[in-house]
């Protein structure tokens, strides 16, 4: 995890997007900067990177090793992936709120949901925004 106020450093910028399918004319230069801040991170007071382990969440794209940007200040909803600390114990899920109470929903259908107890402490600790993904 990294302190609030961290500041990603400004990358160069091709002048063309790169195509995934059929390959197009290569570009050889790069035409300014862009500030991966205005584009990753809306509140710097309230943004942290955490880490991610396990495989609990694949099916949102989110996969061990990868980091997620976290805004502690947006109010976590229904489908969320969030940043939750359960009775204690930190975990990454996707927050459902059901009539039946609340679930952090696993992404893997190898990995169960988890019902929270109506005794279970849960908090919040943060609404993630962005998966910088390994590839």
């Amino acid at each position: 995890m990294i302190d609030a106020g961290f500041s990603l450093a400004s990358v160069l910028l091709a002048p063309v997007a790169v195509a995934a399918g059929y390959p197009s004319p290569a570009q050889d230069y790069f035409d300014g900067r862009i500030d991966l801040n205005e584009h990753l991170i809306k509140d710097v007071t309230s943004t942290y990177v955490v880490r991610v382990t396990g495989q609990s969440m694949e099916g949102a794209g989110i996969s061990d090793g990868d980091e997620l940007i976290v805004n502690r200040a947006l109010e976590p909803k229904d489908g969320s992936v969030v940043v939750a600390v359960l009775d204690g114990e930190l975990t990454i899920k996707r927050l459902r709120i059901t009539s039946r109470g609340v679930v952090l929903q696993a992404d893997n259908p190898a990995f169960p949901d988890i019902t929270v107890a109506a005794l279970s402490e849960l908090t919040i600790w943060g609404v993630a925004t962005t998966c910088l993904h390994h590839v």
